[in-house]
């Protein structure tokens, strides 16, 4: 019965001060997807965006970096991460088929509101990958590589 009763003591915490509660986070990664861009000219046009990576994590060779990406490239990476990990991959915003079609009354999918919410999409996109694939060795080192490598 002692033995019992010692094996359900409680496990000592230290109290929490102001700097645990309201400091930086011991591990962190943010990702945030912004500044979009429209370049080119009739079909040639599209849209980038910016991907901005901010991280303390060791699996991360730069703990900040930048890129500028295109749709496209989400897809390049989303089928890329559906091949190669065994979590299940979010999806991404819709392609949008009907905002294409000629004939429009708006800029299609060049309108700011749809480039605002397809931006909002990409970004949860990216973080509800990261947080699902966050055990997977192979899944974070793909996505740290992403801004280095592309499907070009």
């Amino acid at each position: 019965m002692a033995e019992a009763i010692a094996d359900t003591r409680r496990l000592y915490t230290k109290p929490q001060n102001l700097n645990d509660a309201y400091g930086p986070p011991s591990n962190f990664l943010e990702i945030d997807v912004s500044n979009p861009e429209t370049v080119g000219v009739g079909r040639n046009r599209f849209t980038t965006y910016e991907i901005r990576l901010k991280t303390n994590l060791p699996i991360f060779k730069l703990k900040e970096s930048r890129v500028r990406r295109r749709y496209s490239d989400f897809e390049w990476l989303r089928g890329e991460l559906e091949r190669e990990s065994k979590v299940v991959v979010p999806p991404l915003p819709g392609k949008a088929l009907f905002r294409q079609l000629p004939f429009r009354g708006d800029d299609g999918i060049f309108d700011d509101s749809f480039i605002e919410e397809r931006r909002q999409g990409l970004e949860q996109f990216l973080n509800n990958t990261w947080r699902r694939g966050t055990h997977s060795h192979h899944t974070s080192r793909l996505c740290s590589g992403w801004s280095s490598i592309g499907p070009k």
